[in-house]
């Protein structure tokens, strides 16, 4: 893999994100009047996607780094309030330019796809939640796999196989994972779908097919009486351990999924999409360039 500096990925970055925003996003950008701000959107867009290539908890941290080390590249810079209020009007933004990279990586030319839910945590799960922002929206849930009870959303992902993901929505973490797949299956049809047990019923899955005509096929239980084939059930756990593989890159490059904990649905919002968004273009740089984004370190400033 290609071995790069900092300033090197932050200018490959830029241009990726501007050549985009000057053909397809500016029209995105809401009208309003007076004079346009210095710091472009093109600037916030690679900022708010590089934050997660740089081991910083949060935006305080992550801009007081930038300004300290690479000011020459954005001599316009906002402090942390101004940027954490330009950031909260760019999700949009950043769900377009991911589906403009999904594309360029062919992800919407598959057929077969990998569906799992992920716990989202928003506020501790005794905190008193009567005059919290998210009050209406989120809701407890429990994470059987992990024995986790939380307050919060679940994030639904649908990946490809090679573990690109195409499309995620954020439902409440009580929603049942059958009825919170229907938030991301409407997207596709036609598809083959992988999913584990939580997904399991014989006329949900008829009534995705019939609606849809996506077929989900998953494991079946223990106890029931018709088994899957050993063969087709080690296929199935294989390719299940891709879709494992997007949500621990997800998670644990860059700032914690599960602790974000924003303080308003929008902040969330932006931040899952900035590390959705960030993860499709970890596997852009991948393929186009042969860089493999994971880590960095302070003192030697390459990312390989």
């Amino acid at each position: 893999m290609t071995m790069i500096d900092a300033p090197t990925l932050l200018t490959i970055i830029f241009v990726l994100v501007d050549d985009w925003y000057q053909a397809y996003g500016h029209q995105l950008k809401p009208k309003s009047p007076g004079p346009q701000p210095n710091f472009s959107e093109s600037e916030m867009l690679t900022l708010l996607l590089a934050m997660d290539y740089f081991p910083f908890p949060g935006e305080t941290q992550f801009l007081g780094f930038i300004r300290a080390n690479y000011l020459s590249l954005f001599p316009h810079l906002l402090d942390q309030s101004q940027f954490n209020r330009r950031a909260r009007c760019l999700e949009a933004m950043l769900e377009e330019v991911r589906r403009f990279w999904v594309r360029e990586l062919d992800g919407v030319f598959e057929t077969t796809f990998l569906l799992d839910t992920k716990p989202v945590p928003v506020i501790g799960y005794k905190r008193n939640k009567r005059h919290s922002d998210f009050l209406g929206s989120a809701s407890y849930g429990h994470c059987a796999s992990r024995h986790l009870k939380y307050f919060g959303y679940k994030l639904v992902v649908l990946s490809t196989l090679s573990g690109l993901p195409v499309v995620y929505a954020l439902v409440p973490a009580h929603t049942d994972e059958r009825e919170a797949a229907e938030a991301v299956l409407t997207s596709v049809n036609g598809c083959d779908i992988l999913a584990d047990k939580g997904f399991i019923g014989d006329d949900w899955q008829a009534d995705i097919s019939r609606t849809t005509g996506n077929r989900v096929f998953t494991v079946k239980r223990d106890n029931q009486h018709q088994q899957t084939p050993p063969a087709f059930a080690r296929l199935l756990g294989h390719f299940r351990e891709r879709i494992e593989g997007v949500f621990h890159e997800v998670q644990n490059t860059g700032r914690h999924l599960e602790n974000l904990l924003r303080k308003t649905r929008r902040g969330l919002c932006v931040h899952v999409a900035a590390k959705m968004a960030s993860h499709t273009l970890r596997l852009l740089l991948r393929k186009r360039f042969d860089i493999d984004v994971l880590t960095f370190q302070k003192n030697t400033p390459n990312l390989s």
